[in-house]
């Protein structure tokens, strides 16, 4: 087994010295607003963003008035993408269903699929105003049926951003706050003397919104713990060097430490794609972002086998995978730990990221070998109940239940079945004893 590492990028102890100075900020950030509300997320806006508005929380005419400035084209496709994204969460949702089963006569056990109650969506904003994570995070939670959706997005250029907004509205936001980073998950998750705390955050978000997720996690639902994008590609020589850098670079661009892996069995692909890499970096408009990306966050790896790579790629278990091989299926078969798979040289992340129906909130940082991404289901909670309807069944599961309780020594809850075996099995059941 020979596994060749042609470049790796920064050294695992490095990248936790950059958690840990993120984890050390944001504790603070989230204790300052918890005890000052509005006025700390007021001084961070101004601090962050240079943004201090009366309100920063939309009105009707507000919102209007941002949406007419879209052009008719950029509707049009918000539009499309949105009814991508409607259709497969409608479908997601169709394969959920309520039950209610009889297992034994008198017995009925069933589940409900009950809507979270509020949620707060974080749209963000920064270098790339991220107007597609306003579809996967916004309208999935109207599809789920949540009956409060507050989103949050940070102001660009000192005011909302139009398309953003557009966005949030017609995926059906009941609340639009123009709110960045921190602050926008914080005051959603705490609530402040202006905004009323939600049940749970969704949404993407740089390494300060993923670490205050995290923090926030047990206060509030979340949808996953997120770090910055990564994408790998699985390949063989039935692609060609411009597919694999491309690839590479179109997600590597999200930030400075995004991850980008090349996992393949060909050194001759493999020496290409990295020379490919650095024409493209020469000639690409966010070349300043994707380089310092691909220098520290890239590698990639040759392996002898489709088998040795199918073992790094679910080691590795990146939040894209794009493979593009003689047998694509097969990795669809053999993956089981990645955020989403995108088979084949016709399609790309960026189709998953944009506009193809699939949701782009991913697990990242090895998250997916415990966890999928956001989707309809993560906005319902299934809830069991349970109904005795005979006397027969009382009395009978009463005695089982008495004597596993007494197994235990919690007589207390013994005690909740004997009675149930007293009234409901005959007149023949001593006091605190269960029928045999």
């Amino acid at each position: 087994m020979t596994i060749t590492y042609l470049k790796r990028g920064k050294p695992a102890d490095e990248r936790a010295e950059d958690d840990a100075r993120v984890r050390a900020v944001v504790e603070t950030t989230l204790k300052d607003i918890e005890t000052r509300g509005d006025a700390a997320v007021r001084e961070l806006s101004e601090k962050f963003d240079k943004f201090s508005p009366p309100s920063f929380r939309l009105s009707a005419s507000e919102i209007e008035a941002a949406m007419s400035k879209v052009t008719a084209r950029d509707m049009a496709d918000i539009e499309f993408a949105q009814a991508q994204i409607r259709s497969f969460a409608e479908a997601q949702k169709a394969s959920m269903h309520d039950i209610e089963v009889e297992t034994v006569p008198g017995v009925i056990l069933g589940h409900r699929n009950i809507p979270v109650q509020s949620v707060g969506c974080y749209v963000p904003g920064g270098k790339f105003p991220m107007v597609a994570s306003a579809h996967m995070s916004v309208l999935t939670a109207s599809v789920a049926g949540v009956p409060r959706i507050a989103a949050a997005a940070p102001p660009q250029k000192g005011e909302p951003h139009p398309a953003i907004v557009a966005a949030m509205h017609k995926a059906g936001a009941h609340e639009i706050y123009v709110l960045g980073g921190m602050q926008a998950v914080g005051a959603m998750a705490l609530g402040t003397e202006t905004i009323k705390p939600v049940d749970m955050l969704v949404g993407p978000g740089n390494a300060f919104v993923a670490e205050a997720k995290r923090q926030l996690y047990g206060r509030v639902g979340i949808d996953l713990f997120a770090g910055p994008t990564e994408t790998m590609v699985i390949a063989d020589e039935t692609v060609d060097a411009e597919l694999c850098a491309t690839d590479l670079l179109g997600q590597a661009e999200h930030g400075y430490n995004s991850p980008a892996v090349l996992v393949t069995n060909s050194e001759k692909l493999a020496r290409a794609t990295l020379a490919e890499i650095d024409r493209l970096l020469a000639i690409l408009p966010t070349t300043e972002t994707a380089s310092a990306s691909w220098r520290d966050y890239g590698e990639v790896i040759v392996c002898d086998t489709y088998e040795e790579m199918l073992d790094v790629a679910n080691d590795i278990a990146s939040e894209h995978v794009q493979v593009m091989t003689d047998r694509d299926d097969w990795f669809l078969e053999k993956m089981h730990s990645y955020g989403a798979l995108f088979l084949g040289p016709r399609t790309n992340v960026a189709n998953g990221d944009k506009v193809i129906g699939t949701n782009h909130t991913l697990p990242t940082k090895k998250a997916g070998r415990y966890t999928g991404g956001l989707w309809v289901g993560k906005f319902l909670k299934t809830h069991s109940y349970q109904k005795v309807t005979t006397d027969a069944a009382a009395a009978e599961f009463g005695a089982y239940c008495s004597r596993l309780c007494m197994l235990e020594g919690f007589v207390g809850h013994a005690e909740q079945a004997n009675v149930r075996v007293r009234r409901y099995g005959g007149k023949n059941v001593p006091y605190g004893v269960a029928a045999e």
